[in-house]
Formats: C-alpha cells, structure tokens, sequence
C-alpha cells in the first residue's frame, strides 16, 4: 500500500468530488427530461458510441469547476481528452456514462468522477440522479451509497447472485460467447445496463457479484475502482500496458467469485486490446 499522501488536500478533493458530481447530474438531468430535443452524433461513426450535447455540457462544467479549484492538477475526460496528463492528481472523469440509456429514456446512466494520485485510483463519486444515490469512497477512508457503507457480496459460487457483462462491437465477439456459455453452465445470471460505472459501483454494494467487460475504458472506471477496493472487492490490473489511455479487458468482483469468472473469461483478461 503506497504512503498516504500527506502533503495534498484530498479532503477538500473528496469533497469537491461529491459537489460537483451532484451539481453534474442535476444538469444531466436537466437535458434528460428534453431529451428529445438533443443533437446526438456518432463518434467515428461508430453505432455503438454516442455522444449528445448534454454529453459535452456537463464535462464543460465539470472542466470548469475542477479547474478553478485545483488549477495544478490534470484532467482526462471523455469528450475533451486529455489535459496535463503529467500532474500528480489527475481527475478522470466520464460526464454522462450510460449516453445510449440517456437518449433512450433508461434510468440507467451516471456522472463519474476519479482521481488518480500518483497513477493510482484515489478517490471517486458517482451520481445516479435517477435513484438518489451518490456512490463515493477514498482509499483508506471506505466506499458509501450516500450514507450507507459499502460491502461486496458474499457469495462463494457464480450461482449464488449476478454478474455483469459487456463487450465492444469492434471485438471479436468469440471470447465474450464463450465466458457467457461458461457462467450459464455453472447456472450463473448475466445483466448489461448499459452504464459500466453503475454496473461497478453495484459490484462495491454487493449488488452484484462481479462485472466484466471485454474493452474498457479509464473514464469509466477510475472513480468506481476505488469503491470496489474499499468494499472488500478485487480487481484485475487495468491500468497495465496504457490502461488509462487505451483502455483494457476489466474484471471487478467479490472475493469468493473473482478466481472462477477469472478462469472463465480465460486468457483475454491479461491480454492487450488490438490496434
């Protein structure tokens, strides 16, 4: 475990976490509720990836407030990419996670916000405005829903609770086939929400008992991260190989089921992602 790092202000950064990821999702909530009425285009013309001007309104915000609070750190977000990647913290952040759910209606989506300390998960909020629940936690300090501490299931089997999945278009679909033949031979349950920080945040809750996904990315799972660690979960290494710029295989779970979903996703988890 790395020294605490004394020398920052990361209470102020916890808290500015928690404000500015509710103040983000009430805005989000605000483009939600006229939905309709939103310009949305295809990142690279990829059907999969959406993006829509409630997208890059609240990571300006997000951007904007990060920035007059802590004008040294860096940032690295979803729509804007990357500025000072070099500083000591450095905030992840994905403004509308769920953008596909978003413009669907689905009460499925989230702001996350992370910060890496030193290259490492520090501390995170996620807010779901759709249900009330403010996903928080800092290493050392624990993980909490709002007020309610965090603590991942404790199930022993696949069979004994759910796990989620997903995967990327632009991958080989074969592995993914056969981890979910796998786990439905072991009389496991599978769900896809549609929001990676949510489905990882409910692996810290002990709502699920594991999530995987073949190709992630830095954005949204940074914040959610420390939750899980906090909560008593494990994690694959993601940040490996560029993690946080390219992204990678992630596996998030409780102890007691980490090893068996390990060995049924096989030798992709440890793989890099192709060019």
């Amino acid at each position: 475990m790395p020294a605490y790092p004394d020398d920052l202000d990361l209470d102020a950064r916890y808290a500015a976490a928690r404000d500015i990821a509710l103040a983000a999702a009430a805005l989000g909530m605000d483009y939600y509720r006229r939905r309709d009425s939103l310009t949305v285009v295809h990142k690279g013309g990829d059907m999969q990836d959406l993006v829509s001007v409630a997208d890059r309104a609240v990571e300006d915000y997000i951007r904007q407030e990060l920035g007059r609070r802590f004008p040294e750190d860096g940032l690295l977000g979803e729509e804007g990419g990357p500025q000072d990647l070099g500083a000591r913290c450095l905030w992840v952040i994905d403004p509308i996670d769920g953008t596909t759910c978003f413009l669907n209606g689905l009460h499925n989506w989230c702001v996350s916000i992370g910060l890496m300390v030193d290259g490492r998960p520090w501390l995170g909020a996620i807010a779901d405005p759709n249900h009330g629940e403010l996903f928080h936690g800092c290493r050392g300090r624990g993980a909490f829903c709002n007020d309610t501490p965090l603590r991942v299931s404790a199930a022993t089997h696949v069979s004994q609770g759910v796990t989620a999945v997903g995967t990327n278009h632009r991958l080989d679909s074969g592995p993914f086939l056969t981890f979910l033949q796998g786990l439905l031979a072991e009389s496991g349950m599978f769900l896809r929400t549609g929001s990676g920080a949510l489905m990882t945040a409910y692996v810290a809750a002990g709502r699920l008992i594991g999530y995987h996904e073949t190709h992630f990315k830095s954005w949204d799972c940074t914040a959610a991260l420390v939750l899980v660690e906090e909560a008593g979960g494990l994690a694959n290494d993601f940040f490996r190989d560029d993690g946080l710029l390219r992204g990678n295989p992630f596996l998030v779970a409780a102890p007691g089921v980490y090893r068996q979903l390990e060995a049924l996703i096989g030798p992709t988890l440890h793989q890099p992602i192709p060019e």
